[in-house]
């Protein structure tokens, strides 16, 4: 597999749009058709993937790293399971590139879209992560370890609930607060209301 290097400078962490659509898709694509890190089992539509990424800055971040003009992966946040009271807490999604893991791409895109959750008064970040029972070509602990990394806790296990290439997995879901739950807690912020980046 290509393995690629950074140059000293960071990527860019920019606002991702409808227009990027067809190359985060291209990102997306190989965890849709080769791991199990996505629960999908059909790649959408470059269409499909452009109303993806609308629907959710109406309210939440969709960010992209980028450097030299090449996007090496993107990371957003939705609603958690979408009910008023779960208002203050967001569910965190992260890809990157093939070949441009471990090199700390994650971790900027993580704190940009941290930093965006803050600003929005957002307290809660949950991940929903596949988890195998024992790691194969197609699902490893990576994303687990990679969330412990970021000071994610481990807070709850469903058991054999995903089924992809002939496997059962199991899915986890970790969380990180990221601000202080208090009696009367500050209206939470669409992102397309904020000032930007």
């Amino acid at each position: 597999m290509h393995t690629a290097s950074l140059s000293e400078k960071e990527p860019k962490i920019r606002i991702a749009s409808p227009k990027d659509a067809v190359e985060l898709l291209a990102i997306y694509t190989p965890y849709v058709e080769k791991t199990a890190i996505s629960f999908e089992w059909e790649t959408p539509t470059p269409e499909e993937f452009a109303k993806r990424i609308s629907n959710t800055l109406k309210k939440y971040p969709y960010l992209l790293a980028e450097q030299g003009g090449e996007i090496l992966g993107y990371a957003y946040t939705g609603p958690f399971v979408g009910r008023a009271a779960y208002g203050w807490a967001a569910e965190t999604t992260i890809y990157l590139k093939e070949g441009y893991k471990r090199k700390g791409i994650g971790r900027i895109l993580y704190n940009a879209l941290e930093s965006a959750s803050k600003a929005q008064n957002i307290l809660s970040l949950n991940a929903c992560i596949g988890y195998p029972e024992k790691e194969d070509e197609y699902l490893t602990l990576n994303s687990v370890r990679f969330h412990e990394h970021m000071g994610y806790s481990m807070v709850g296990k469903f058991h054999n609930c995903g089924y992809k290439f002939g496997n059962w997995y199991h899915m986890v879901w970790m969380e990180k607060e990221i601000g202080n739950h208090t009696p009367d807690p500050a209206p939470v912020i669409p992102f397309s209301k904020l000032a930007h980046l």
